[in-house]
């Protein structure tokens, strides 16, 4: 069942976001419903993808245990049934809800970048470097880089993303948490990394999202899904070009080849479309588990 929007008799929502919607579950508590609804160029599109959100929740879940030698994560329980009142009893949550501790948000994304793509090599055209970092001349597109670099971004509520310096980052955080965030975040992407080219894919870049709890840092929101992070098939990967991705790119080409604006509203997406990119996100859960989604 395609499910657009969360609807939970008696409890009280937290944040409605592009793709979840947070619920109060007491005073430290949260659950976290992922919808599959898609969001493109910032805008959110009319029409949903079959079993997206439960591919965002359950490879999350799948990443959050992996990881958890890492960093701890926020992550409390995944199974329904052992949620609190009023969520333990809706089926509609199956699979594509959590409960998870509070924590207070750093509002900056940690961003991790092994290869060139996207806006890191936009950026690197213009300038030569990214996020404040220069690389060497002569890159090209997807080119692998020498070692993963940290480049942390603003966490915009509505419009782009920017990426900043780490020496910004520093600033707005003091050096102390921003050189922990940047360990952290280059730890969590060797790792995945390493773990992903051995079932034959390539994670080119991704995203995290940390928080305070008690003076903690923990991992929360999403871990390595193909919504936070660029997946390459590396058998057909070539330098040069830009490979097809296990996401939404799939969606941003067509609506590219619409001639569309990036204005809201949004236009509806095809059937082909749309089966195409349940089947990247369903693909991408199962190459990486080694499961089917449940």
């Amino acid at each position: 069942m395609t499910l657009v929007e969360s609807a939970i008799p008696g409890a009280r929502l937290f944040r409605h976001g592009k793709v979840r919607d947070v619920y109060e579950a007491g005073p430290e508590r949260l659950v976290m419903v992922a919808s599959d609804r898609l969001s493109a160029f910032d805008v959110v599109l009319p029409t949903a993808i079959p079993d997206k959100g439960r591919v965002l929740t359950q490879l999350s879940s799948f990443w959050f245990g992996r990881t958890r030698d890492i960093v701890a994560n926020h992550l409390l329980e995944t199974e329904v049934a052992a949620f609190p009142a009023p969520f333990s009893g809706n089926e509609l949550l199956a699979g594509r809800a959590v409960l998870v501790q509070r924590a207070e948000r750093i509002d900056y994304e940690c961003v991790a970048r092994g290869y060139l793509a996207g806006s890191g090599w936009a950026e690197y055209r213009k300038s030569g470097h990214v996020a404040g970092e220069k690389l060497p001349h002569g890159l090209q597109e997807s080119a692998r880089l020498g070692e993963p670099i940290f480049t942390p971004a603003t966490k915009a509520a509505s419009g782009h993303d920017e990426n900043i310096s780490r020496a910004q980052l520093a600033d707005a955080l003091g050096a102390e948490l921003a050189k922990k965030l940047e360990d952290v975040t280059l730890a969590l992407y060797e790792h995945a990394h390493a773990y992903a080219l051995e079932r034959g894919l390539i994670l080119a870049d991704t995203k995290f999202e940390f928080g305070l709890r008690d003076g903690q840092l923990l991992l929360i929101d999403e871990a390595l899904t193909p919504d936070s992070s660029r997946y390459w098939d590396a058998a057909t990967y070539r330098p040069g070009i830009a490979p097809p991705s296990y996401d939404k790119q799939f969606v941003r080409d067509h609506l590219n080849a619409q001639g569309w604006d990036h204005e809201p509203p949004g236009p509806e997406l095809p059937a082909d479309v749309v089966r195409g990119t349940s089947e990247r996100y369903r693909s991408c859960y199962r190459r990486l588990t080694g499961t089917e989604l449940a």
